[in-house]
């Protein structure tokens, strides 16, 4: 290595003042072919703290692609991603350091930290006292990854997005703050200046949001020379084409390559101009020439709602979705850019604001938005409530959708502890309504004057949410002590209840209960058909308050009338003076948006089909809302095409929620009628209870259930021949342990069972593994025996080899008691798990299984079964097959063709189109799991 400095770099480190900010100082050449930058890099870093540092951490997120073991990595195992774990090597990035060394060219010991390749830990050769001014240089590669993981690296096109390429120092306050890459694009730096030459080919064009100082060509290669003051970032877009609008509002150069579906030039300078204006109004002015309002932002944290749907389905104007992108986008990056915030552990203060400020920003353009846009008016949807809901209404609809599941996470928490869902969703949405609670309550614009204090006082400056607690405290007229305690710092919810109405004089005397001991206020209102007459804030209400309102033109009262409050259960929020039913009853057709003023009871056509009933049509009555409830009940009348009859299921169930690791008590009862034969009916009722448990770590935590239960079932008996056991009831435990992941899924359960006639138990382990080689690895164990078994001669409750008799009917079977025939080919992973049909079939004493499969081409596998069944007066057998599995949609649509099996080649005795098996999963719940996995 050459051990003087570059020219370069000594006319730069001469021209610092001696008392500047950290300056990174970078000499780059772009490697097209190799899409490799290889940097000489110098870094005048200034001890601003009071404390003696020993060592000094540094960020080199281009690390964080070197392999699969990288928490990068793990993270997108953690979101079911894995384009990365399965990505060419070529692919994936990487840094190569060649050297660390200090001002003097002194080799400088350094180290990364163990699980932690991204960081780099370097050790002075002394320490560096308060002020003090350190000179570290660095030479080194850098791989870039492809964009396919983050949405920066190096496209397919040629083009490049370069985020994080450079290795940039810690934030240190108090102590060092430095985190690993978790693709949350939350790097937490200094102030930095930057002074940078990148050389590259001529045909790219270079986009930054710093300053561009000049431009020397070379032959087929260019320099060019950038700089910037005060930046916490160098974002870099290097581009064949020109992808980039210049929109010129005042003095700001607003550089994007958003899409713009319907907007044509004039209007996304319109919408841009309307929106910078916007927030230099609320905001302050942007503390830097350039601001850059890119796809790659825009994508990782997109607008969720009604304006992604295809252009033809839109229901908003044009350029809507346009200028919601830009509004969203350009806002995150105002805040991210000018305030110096910890964008992992202080992020929710970021989102607060940005969500607040595109409420206000609606409420300004697009004060009469209803949130389903112009399918408002569309006769049928307009019979929806969801018709009549703002376009704000959204952010509490979603925060609730968490909460009414119990999923949701306090707005405090670490970013990289939150959930997809609540990230990028829940929180920031609970964070944004938070601040438009307090500004209801304050009723001051107190909220949008501490936030435009805040941004213009910590501009560029380090900065915590108790600086901006401390603004907002100190401005309010109230107190607010309760949103940082209870609605910031806590997932406890909001319930406030009328707990009794009674008329005393010329007043109403109404009875609060907080349900929940949150000391969040609340309004009381006084309606006369739906107009208010009188409302009023109630603070301070932790258990039971009374409250007096003037009872003139009262017909009614009401907590939280208006919705301005998140709270979980809106339904016990109303009161008829005088009167009986306090919600009056609605029947609605599908399911709709809760309106906690009536008693609503949805009903929707349904359908079921299996061979014996045939298509049975009818209607489902039920109470779930989109959001979840605690307690719920449905009712399915149907009528059956082919058994001529009435069939059918209903069930109610109620949740209970704690927050501890046993987080739910879920108990009910449900029943069904159905067909299990030509002309046989089964009667099926189920009490239940469960308890539920999980890890406070939610994004991957293990998950336990533990179900009593039990199950009578009641069968018509056949002319024919006789049914042994016709009306059974059978007590069941069962416990289930399930941690699934995409590389590594593991679950097992233990079974018991116990009736008149028979006690069993069984064990069940599953283990799935992705392996490097892009091959995958299932393995399945299942042991069974009888504690007793007074029905040696049946093999109605034995355990099965390949299809189970389901006698608790808890399998969907489309043709539970058929033996030859298409439906007869339908099996369910569960006890034995063969796929061929071997005798014996049935265990009446114990049997053990193993089923194993692995990857032969993308979703074809090999199977491979084996096992040892047991009955009774008979010796142990053991029994295998094999062949070949398409798993079109793991455990939802499968086939299985048999090759060999212990009673030889499949293909020998003719009719193999009968021996094919399949898994099919036609449950709307159970394939919405596909979905909501990577959420929460």
């Amino acid at each position: 290595m050459n051990k003087k400095l570059p020219l370069f770099f000594l006319f730069a480190l001469l021209s610092l003042a001696l008392f500047g900010q950290h300056n990174v100082i970078v000499k780059a050449e772009l490697n097209d072919s190799l899409k490799s930058l290889n940097i000489q890099q110098t870094l005048e870093y200034r001890n601003t703290s009071n404390d003696t540092l020993r060592e000094v951490y540094m960020s080199d997120w281009m690390n964080a692609f070197s392999d699969t073991r990288t928490p990068l990595a793990r993270r997108f195992f953690e979101d079911y991603d894995r384009n990365f774990h399965f990505a060419r090597e070529d692919r994936r990035g990487g840094t190569t350091i060649n050297s660390i060394t200090g001002s003097t060219s002194n080799i400088l010991t350094w180290e990364r930290p163990e699980e932690h390749p991204d960081i780099i830990k370097i050790i002075p050769e002394k320490p560096i006292a308060p002020h003090e001014k350190y000179v570290i240089n660095l030479d080194y590669v850098i791989k870039i990854p492809h964009n396919e993981f983050t949405r920066y690296g190096y496209g397919n096109k040629g083009n490049y997005q370069l985020k994080y390429w450079f290795i940039a120092p810690a934030m240190y306050k108090d102590n060092w703050k430095v985190y690993s890459h978790k693709n949350m694009n939350d790097l937490y730096l200094p102030k930095l200046d930057f002074e940078v030459e990148l050389t590259l080919p001529s045909n790219l064009a270079l986009i930054s949001a710093l300053k561009r100082e000049k431009i020397v060509p070379h032959e087929d290669k260019k320099t060019v020379f950038l700089s910037g003051q005060e930046r916490f970032d160098a974002e870099l877009h290097l581009t064949t084409e020109v992808i980039f609008d210049d929109i010129k509002v005042d003095s700001l150069h607003v550089l994007t390559n958003i899409t713009a579906s319907g907007a044509n030039p004039g209007m996304k300078s319109m919408y841009v101009n309307r929106i910078v204006d916007f927030l230099q109004t609320n905001l302050g002015s942007y503390p830097h020439p350039i601001i850059l309002s890119t796809q790659q932002d825009y994508a990782s944290n997109p607008v969720y709602g009604l304006n992604q749907l295809p252009k033809f389905l839109r229901p908003f104007p044009d350029g809507f979705g346009y200028e919601l992108k830009q509004l969203k986008t350009l806002t995150e990056n105002y805040l991210e850019n000018s305030l110096l915030l910890n964008p992992r552990e202080d992020k929710w203060i970021f989102d607060g604001i940005q969500i607040y400020l595109m409420m206000e920003y609606m409420d300004q353009y697009y004060p009469d938005l209803k949130l389903l846009g112009s399918l408002s008016d569309v006769i049928g949807i307009r019979w929806f409530h969801a018709s009549t809901l703002d376009f704000n209404d959204q952010y509490i609809l979603m925060y609730l959708f968490a909460a009414r599941k119990h999923m949701d996470q306090p707005l405090n928490a670490p970013q990289d502890s939150l959930t997809k869902f609540n990230k990028n969703i829940a929180n920031p949405f609970k964070a944004g309504v938070g601040f438009s609670l307090l500004d209801e309550f304050l009723e001051d614009n107190t909220v949008q004057y501490s936030i435009k204090e805040f941004f213009e006082q910590y501009k560029l400056r380090a900065v915590d949410d108790e600086d901006f607690q401390r603004i907002l405290t100190e401005n309010a007229g109230k107190d607010i002590k309760w949103f940082f305690d209870d609605y910031v710092s806590t997932k406890n919810k909001i319930d406030f209840k009328i707990r009794s109405l009674s008329k005393e004089g010329d007043s109403l005397r109404i009875t609060l209960r907080n349900k929940t001991e949150t000391d969040v206020p609340i309004q009381v209102y006084g309606l006369n058909n739906n107009e208010v007459v009188y409302k009023t804030w109630v603070e301070h209400s932790p258990g039971v308050r009374t409250v007096h309102i003037p009872a003139s033109r009262v017909k009614q009262v009401a907590v939280n009338h208006e919705g301005i409050v998140p709270e979980i259960n809106r339904r016990n929020n109303y009161r008829t003076v005088g009167g009986i039913m306090n919600r009056p009853l609605q029947f609605r057709l599908l399911k709709d948006v809760e309106d906690p003023r009536y008693q609503q009871v949805f009903f929707m056509p349904q359908f079921q089909y299996n061979l014996y009933d045939g298509l049975a049509l009818g209607v489902k009555l039920y109470n779930k809302t989109i959001l979840d409830r605690n307690f719920e009940y449905n009712l399915s009348p149907l009528y059956a095409s082919r058994s001529k009859t009435f069939v059918g299921s209903a069930g109610l169930s109620h949740k209970i929620f704690f927050d501890e690791d046993l987080y739910m008590i879920n108990y009910g009862i449900s029943g069904s009628r159905f067909s299990y034969g030509y002309d046989l009916m089964y009667q099926r009722l189920n009490p239940y209870l469960s308890l539920h448990f999980r890890d406070s770590y939610m994004r991957q935590s293990p998950k336990e259930r533990i179900l009593i239960r039990n199950v009578n079932v009641y069968r018509d008996e056949n002319d024919l021949t006789d049914l042994e056991v016709p009306d059974y009831s059978v007590f069941n435990i069962n416990y289930l342990y399930s941690n699934p992941g995409l590389v590594t899924h593991f679950s097992g359960s233990v079974d018991f069972q116990v009736a008149q006639q028979f006690s069993k138990s069984s064990l069940t382990v599953e283990y799935r593994k992705l392996l490097k080689n892009d091959r995958q690895v299932n393995l399945r164990f299942f042991g069974g025996a009888f504690l007793y078994n007074d029905m040696p001669n049946s093999d109605y409750f034995s355990f099965a080899l390949d299809r189970p008799t389901d006698y608790l009917f808890d399998y969907s079977y489309y043709g539970r008691s058929e033996t030859s025939g298409i439906f007869s080919q339908q099996i369910i992973m569960a006890e034995g798990g063969f796929k061929s049909t071997l005798e014996p079939q049935f265990a009446n004493q114990w049997i053990t299984t193993v089923n194993g499969s692995t990857t032969i081409w993308k979703w074809i596998y090999a199977y491979s079964d084996v096992g040892v069944i047991k009955n009774k007066n008979q010796s142990a057998k053991l029994l295998y097959d094999s062949g070949i599995r398409l798993s079109l949609v793991q455990n939802y649509f499968e086939i299985f063709l048999p090759v060999h099996s212990s009673e030889g080649w499949e293909f020998n005795e003719g009719n193999y189109d009968q021996k094919i098996r399949f898994i099919a999963t036609l449950d709307i719940k159970t394939l919405g799991r596909l979905i909501t996995r990577k959420w929460f």
